[in-house]
């Protein structure tokens, strides 16, 4: 194979290192007078990238430089991201990511390694997929969009493909996965935003969305060309709408090895939080009430796998679903409702279980009396004063779990939430929340941040070759993010901080190994799934 040099070299971001080549190293392949006279070292080169940060005076701003650094250098791209987690995950991925995506195609310089599907030409499938793979490792995993429900702000069409770029970005700073193994995918199947057909610079299809049955054989096409061209690969689909997203999770969750962040990820999350409150409240999980506000794909998904964990724990099924109640628009599903999607009829309450319909989230808490409010609907203030107060009477730790994002569409602020309970709520939010002080002690807000599981949960998927992603390793990595909580201290997160990203990352990938071990799902003989796990780790180095 040809070595290669000059600026070809310069322009391969998985092989740049800019001022870091060596002066020989600059003779010998060809960069004499192509880069400045200083040679850099890693520390040298992020410390000057981290602090160009300080230029910029808006988090988006930010996360454009960023991603220049990343079309140009990914391991200098992931040491700095990586040394400052904490401050940048949040500008690389949520809540940021939402402008990258609304702003997509007015700023568009480099399609940064993604691919581009058209659904008008499925012919090309194949060939779209070889040459976005040209010149990287064997291909481990891809992260699919169709932009239809992108986070809270809905359909944006091609430009959903950043969400997929991030969203592998964050796969390697949080695991370690090998960047050359992954391919961020975006299906361009025209869009209903108005505002995007009528953009002259938006660069997706001009027409409506392709859906149904016209819609389906491409996504057949896709699926059977990617698992020949590349047989461990895993399907992560990420933003799809809600009917679409739950179609093809269960069509395929089956056949292929696949996972749905949306549907399952934030399910897994929820999942891990519950697994908190279990521990503190001392009540087993089959014994709480969930109220889910919000039965869209994320809201079905969370009940979906709580509901696994209550089958887990030794309930039946049907017992264990009656300890659930979805809020949608109309107010609680009752099986007398019209165009109730297959995962809102699953639990649909009786329509004369209280007497009357129940539209009021104040009233519906009042009847049923839950023991966990989550929230997945993008419905600002949604948890107002009354509606928190309500769950603090009835229950002595109760759970509130606003965890919409971005954070402009939480259902309440945490502040809030702790202050109405006077401390007395377990809350999760989704998005970043700042600790708070009352009466003395400092409350930290755990974040459901699927960053916290993904990352490892994919990052074992890859490492055990896994055939299917199935149920028992969906838990198994729930249980390996609490395994980090120290719940005594006054005040303590039930969720692991993102400070302890990779630390959790690996908990996750080691404990999901050992599940497709038990399982009988792994594609290869693994004996320390520990070791396992660190034996694959990318690191950002030179």
């Amino acid at each position: 194979m040809t070595k290669v040099s000059g600026k070809e070299l310069l322009r391969n971001p998985f092989l740049n290192k800019g001022t870091a080549f060596t002066l020989e190293e600059r003779t010998e392949l060809g960069l004499d007078g192509l880069l400045p006279t200083a040679v850099r070292t890693l520390d040298e080169q992020s410390a000057i990238v981290y602090a160009q940060l300080d230029n910029f005076t808006d988090a988006y701003s930010k996360q454009k430089y960023l991603m220049n650094i990343y079309d140009q250098n990914r391991v200098l791209f992931y040491d700095v991201v990586g040394r400052h987690v904490t401050e940048l995950l949040p500008v690389i991925y949520t809540p940021t990511i939402a402008d990258a995506v609304m702003n997509y195609s007015k700023d568009f310089e480099k399609s940064q390694d993604a691919v581009y599907l058209d659904v008008n030409h499925p012919e090309k499938i194949k060939a779209a997929l070889l040459n976005g793979s040209k010149n990287l490792a064997e291909i481990k995993l891809m992260v699919i969009t169709d932009g239809e429900g992108v986070l809270g702000i809905g359909d944006w069409g091609i430009q959903g493909v950043a969400i997929s770029t991030g969203k592998l970005a964050v796969y390697t700073v949080a695991s370690g996965l090998n960047p050359q193994q992954v391919l961020p995918i975006v299906i361009d199947a025209g869009t209903n935003n108005q505002q995007l057909l009528d953009d002259p610079f938006y660069l997706g299809n001009k027409h409506k969305r392709i859906t149904g049955e016209d819609y389906y054989p491409f996504i057949e096409t896709l699926v059977n060309e990617a698992s020949e061209l590349f047989p461990d690969v895993l399907f992560h689909w990420e933003d799809f709408g809600r009917d679409n997203a739950a179609t093809i999770l269960e069509k395929y969750r089956d056949k292929i090895c696949t996972f749905n962040d949306d549907i399952q990820g934030t399910g897994v999350m929820m999942s891990a939080a519950m697994d908190s409150v279990v521990r503190i409240t001392g009540k087993p999980i089959t014994e709480h009430k969930i109220l889910v506000f919000g039965g869209g794909t994320a809201g079905v998904g969370v009940s979906d796998q709580i509901l696994l964990e209550m089958t887990l724990q030794g309930a039946a099924e049907a017992d264990a679903r009656k300890q659930f109640y979805i809020v949608d628009r109309y107010g609680l599903v009752t099986d007398d409702m019209e165009g109730l999607t297959p995962g809102q009829t699953q639990y649909a309450r009786s329509a004369s279980e209280f007497g009357k319909p129940l539209a009021d989230l104040a009233d519906i808490i009042e009847a049923v009396k839950p023991t966990v409010l989550i929230g997945t609907s993008g419905q600002p203030g949604a948890f107002t004063e009354a509606v928190v107060k309500k769950m603090a009477a009835y229950n002595e730790r109760p759970a509130i779990m606003p965890i919409s994002n971005p954070t402009k569409l939480c259902e309440a602020k945490a502040s809030d939430v702790i202050k109405w309970t006077e401390g007395k709520a377990l809350v999760v939010t989704g998005s970043p929340s700042d600790p708070i002080e009352l009466n003395g002690v400092t409350y930290k807000i755990g974040q459901a941040n699927n960053a916290l599981l993904y990352p490892g949960l994919g990052f074992g998927i890859v490492i055990a070759k896994a055939k299917r992603v199935t149920d028992k390793m969906l838990s198994a990595a729930a249980h390996g993010i609490t395994s980090l909580q120290n719940l005594d201290e006054p005040g303590a997160a039930i969720l692991p901080p993102v400070a302890q990203l990779r630390e959790a990352s690996k908990l996750v990938a080691a404990a999901v190994v050992q599940a497709a071990i038990e399982d009988g799902v792994n594609g290869v003989s693994i004996s320390d799934p520990a070791q396992a796990v660190e034996d694959a780790i990318w690191k950002a180095e030179y």
